[in-house]
């Protein structure tokens, strides 16, 4: 058992001398914590509130309950559902509930930003079990809606994801409808990446155009690990039956009992969210990303974006045994020893593959959380600019890697 303590001691402290620039991680607040580490952990709870299957549900009802009215006010939305594990699962029971296996749905490609659930081909359950049509961006990074309206138009899908997970610009929600209303396709916002600068009234809601919402609440929402369903008005407008059809694509559709631990924890994010002090941090966040991007340019990279919390830099990428492999996991790698955590990413039409992509992945919720400002987003581009010229010199990278933690240390 105390090994196990040790570890995450050893954890607590590698995460205190490093900077964290992957943009789906962030800093849970210790309410956070202590509810997914609260006795809610020993409660099976399969089912719905006042429609459980075991026992000694009474207090797990009003805690669910409670996370779910919270989530309402705050999305602005009739209905929503607070069990699913996380974000795949989430998307999974949307398409449980809204298509057949074999229909035609339309996603982001990975390359260009969108996520593994939103029909990546052949090698998961959204690319396996459902025709899946993807659309790219162009070479500046961005969706041609244009385009999206053309593909839908011949495709003719039945749902269509609005959705990214390394797209570094803001999406158009009414262009997304539009396109959707051509062919009457449902139109589902996966917002997990950019909920909390949604709900932080830095990024327009999607409550207004789509018909569902899915969204994992542990990014920039700084939540626990788990995920909600959201249904809106137009949504129900369309088909007064859809939250049940959400419900039951959740359970018994994907899952068994819920995390009520999670759940508690969510009502306790929902509620932290509604601050104005959590309007001021989404607001930071972008302030933020904006100085990282434009410092990174001016240390000569080449940077898609940001108007969010993330961005996609190009590293290069090299011919190695007759195929192109990209350099982004060298400098993720790199990086790492200096002390800066990263993700190795694809950049658009990437020609290298998504194990060694041409790029890296980085964003700013994490550090905004610790309070970081625009003066250490400077310092961290020029640091990520002398690790970039001296890749393979570990005793350079390990220099950096003090630089860094005598600056961290400095701000406590």
């Amino acid at each position: 058992m105390s090994k196990v303590f040790n570890l995450i001691d050893k954890e607590e402290k590698r995460q205190g001398s490093q900077i964290h620039l992957i943009p789906s991680e962030n800093i849970a607040s210790e309410a956070v914590r202590k509810a997914v580490g609260s006795v809610l952990a020993n409660k099976y709870a399969e089912g719905y509130a006042g429609r459980r299957y075991y026992q000694g549900n009474s207090v797990v009802d009003e805690i669910e309950n409670l996370a779910i009215e919270r989530g309402k006010k705050l999305l602005g939305v009739p209905h929503i559902n607070v069990q699913p594990y996380s974000g795949s699962p989430a998307n999974a029971a949307v398409l449980m509930a809204l298509v057949e296996p074999g229909d035609k749905i339309c996603g982001l490609k990975l390359s260009g930003g969108g996520h593994l659930t939103h029909g990546h081909p052949n090698i998961t359950f959204s690319g396996k079990y459902y025709t899946s049509v993807q659309y790219d961006v162009e070479e500046d990074g961005r969706i041609d809606y244009e385009k999206l309206g053309k593909l839908v138009k011949t495709e003719k899908p039945k749902l269509i994801w609005a959705g990214t997970t390394a797209y570094p610009f803001i999406l158009d929600w009414e262009r997304f409808r539009k396109v959707a209303d051509l062919v009457g396709a449902w139109l589902v916002a996966d917002i997990s990446h950019i909920v909390g600068l949604v709900v932080g009234a830095i990024h327009e809601s999607p409550v207004q155009w789509a018909d569902v919402i899915t969204s994992t609440t542990h990014k920039t929402l700084r939540g626990p690990r788990g995920a909600f369903i959201a249904v809106t008005e137009k949504g129900l407008q369309r088909d007064i039956d859809l939250a049940k059809k959400i419900d039951r694509a959740v359970f018994p559709g994907m899952q068994g009992g819920p995390h009520i631990n999670s759940i508690g924890a969510m009502a306790v994010a929902f509620e932290e969210a509604n601050l104005d002090e959590f309007r001021e941090y989404a607001k930071q966040i972008v302030v933020n990303a904006k100085v990282l991007a434009e410092s990174l340019r001016d240390e000569g990279f080449k940077v898609f974006g940001t108007e969010n919390h993330l961005m996609v830099v190009e590293i290069g990428n090299h011919q190695e045994d007759e195929k192109i492999v990209g350099d982004g996991k060298q400098m993720a790698v790199a990086l790492e020893k200096a002390g800066i955590i990263v993700n190795a990413n694809t950049v658009p039409h990437d020609k290298a593959g998504p194990f060694r992509p041409s790029g890296i992945r980085i964003g700013t919720p994490w550090e905004t959380t610790r309070g970081m400002k625009e003066e250490g987003m400077t310092k961290i581009a020029k640091w990520m600019a002398v690790v970039r010229d001296c890749m393979g010199d570990d005793g350079k990278l390990l220099k950096i890697r003090g630089e860094v933690e005598e600056y961290l240390t400095s701000r406590k």
